[in-house]
């Protein structure tokens, strides 16, 4: 049934097979990866070119003044802005508690740099001196007021000097 030759066929075609299967699937491996890097290269063009048209429109000051108005509600001189709030949406406005207040809760149509500098003058209308109860508990005393260092005046004297003086100098 099997002769010579159909053997030595055989172990040819064998023996062509590992001869060629290495390469040959080197070769398939790397066309995969060339469709997927030419996929990659495509994808960045296509991205390329769509920040180009974004540069472009960026650089029409028709464009810039459209966004302004949309993204930041910057309005022409002369214009009078509207602000139309859904009812259904807005949420109720909170009633007004007696004592100190955010300076966040005026508005939002303010600028940031409005709502900052309240901000900075209300910090700075707060009391500054050694008297206050915070600076009371870090100088010596318990909340009770007992002196913990006792009366030394001169262990305090030594403290303060150590600290700049919060009292305004003339000149």
């Amino acid at each position: 049934m099997f002769s010579v030759r159909a053997l030595v066929f055989a172990l040819v075609l064998i023996m062509a097979f590992v001869l060629v299967y290495p390469t040959l699937n080197s070769y398939l491996r790397q066309q995969s990866q060339l469709a997927e890097l030419n996929a990659q290269v495509a994808d960045a063009r296509e991205r390329n070119e769509n920040l180009q048209a974004d540069v472009a429109r960026w650089s029409d000051p028709a464009y810039v003044a459209a966004q302004a108005r949309e993204r930041l509600a910057f309005v022409l001189p002369g214009e009078t802005p509207y602000r139309v709030v859904d009812p259904e949406t807005a949420p109720d406005a909170p009633e007004k508690a007696d004592g100190p207040t955010s300076v966040l809760d005026e508005g939002t149509t303010r600028p940031w740099y409005a709502s900052v500098w309240d901000s900075v003058v209300v910090a700075g209308a707060l009391p500054v001196d050694g008297d206050a109860t915070t600076g009371a508990d870090k100088s010596g005393t318990d909340k009770a007021g007992a002196d913990k260092a006792g009366s030394d005046k001169a262990g305090a004297d030594k403290a303060g000097a150590d600290t700049p003086s919060a009292e305004p100098t003339a000149g």
